[in-house]
């Protein structure tokens, strides 16, 4: 038995997390996901895991929520933390798991190796050299990176012990990478927000899109029209303009689209961080710092002009299969 604990912020958690428990399940594991996110089934039988759905914790109230900096989340006193706890403690107790993979919750992490389960963590971008990560990465038995091997920048701060438990392999795509670059007519762009809603304003996005013409853009996004699978409208594109987060950039590599990426702040400098390795790696993308508001038309045509093969480096398509071998290899040990 493996559990699996996805983080319920974004979509990009639990999408990673069908991905690799699909993978899991074809190789014969039995797999349980533990999360505050309810079960989304599955239509297909062979892809069914076990769902235990964990009390939420974030519902206001938090006291201390970081234990003094030691720790991300372990709020004094409320019970919905506690429940969460105690529900995982449960599920671990009666389902006797060989591993659980934690992605990601440094909290989640310590809990289950305080019950003797090993676990392989899953690491975000970014400068992670705070008290939580160490400790989390340094009780995993491995830490998982979806970058590949090459981008040797993706986590800052890490001293070289915990350095050497970081494997990465390679972005993970829900879709198959295509064999070839897209090669549309005319000049479209697709501009892909999230499930929060737009990186950008009103404001901004009227801006760039003035800024544009002739270019036509469609925008993705949960404040004016979204798509569980934008994938038809993104191999239809010239060019992507996205965020940096690491579930867009795997659809756009997998596309073979140039992208123009334009990362947002989030903590631990998470989007910021790719993008700079983006930049300096011989990807397909230009990086900038803000959506253009002038220029956006020759900028671009500028993208377009790049070789979107060179996505391959960044997403193959095995990540899938090398992270299954990786806690195959845990779950033997």
């Amino acid at each position: 038995m493996i559990g699996y604990y996805v983080h319920h912020q974004g979509e990009g958690h639990l999408h990673r997390a069908r991905r690799l428990c699909h993978e899991l399940l074809q190789r014969g594991h039995e797999v349980t996901v533990l999360s505050s996110l309810a079960d989304p089934g599955s239509e297909d039988d062979d892809t069914r895991t076990g769902w235990v759905q964990l009390p939420r914790d974030d519902d206001g109230g938090a006291r201390d929520p970081g234990a003094a900096g030691l720790l991300h989340w372990a709020p004094r006193g409320h019970r919905g933390f506690r429940a969460r706890q105690a529900a995982i403690s449960a599920w671990i107790q009666e389902a006797q798991p060989d591993l659980v993979v934690s992605d990601a919750s440094q909290e989640v992490t310590a809990l289950c190796r305080l019950h003797g389960v090993p676990v392989v963590s899953v690491a975000l971008p970014g400068h992670r050299a705070d008290p939580a990560h160490l400790l989390g990465f340094g009780l995993s038995a491995r830490v998982v990176g979806f970058w590949p091997a090459e981008a040797d920048q993706m986590l800052r701060g890490l001293p070289w012990e915990l350095r050497e438990r970081v494997f990465p392999v390679g972005a993970l795509s829900w879709s198959t990478p295509a064999t070839s670059c897209s090669d549309p007519d005319g000049l479209d762009a697709v501009v892909l927000g999230s499930s929060r809603g737009s990186a950008w304003d009103e404001a901004q996005l009227g801006a760039f899109t003035a800024s544009a013409l002739p270019w036509r853009l469609h925008v993705v996004d949960t404040d004016r029209e979204w798509s569980e699978d934008p994938w038809c409208l993104i191999r239809s594109a010239r060019v992507v303009v996205t965020h940096g987060g690491q579930h867009a950039l795997a659809e756009v590599a997998a596309a073979r689209v140039p992208a123009l990426v334009v990362p947002e702040l989030r903590p631990f400098e998470e989007q910021v961080t790719t993008a700079a390795q983006l930049a300096h790696g011989g990807y397909p993308v230009l990086c900038a710092d803000r959506l253009p508001s002038s220029g956006a038309a020759d900028l671009l045509t500028q993208v377009a002009a790049l070789d979107g093969s060179r996505w391959q480096r960044w997403c193959d398509g095995a990540a899938a299969a090398r992270f299954a071998d990786l806690v195959q290899d845990v779950v033997a040990a």
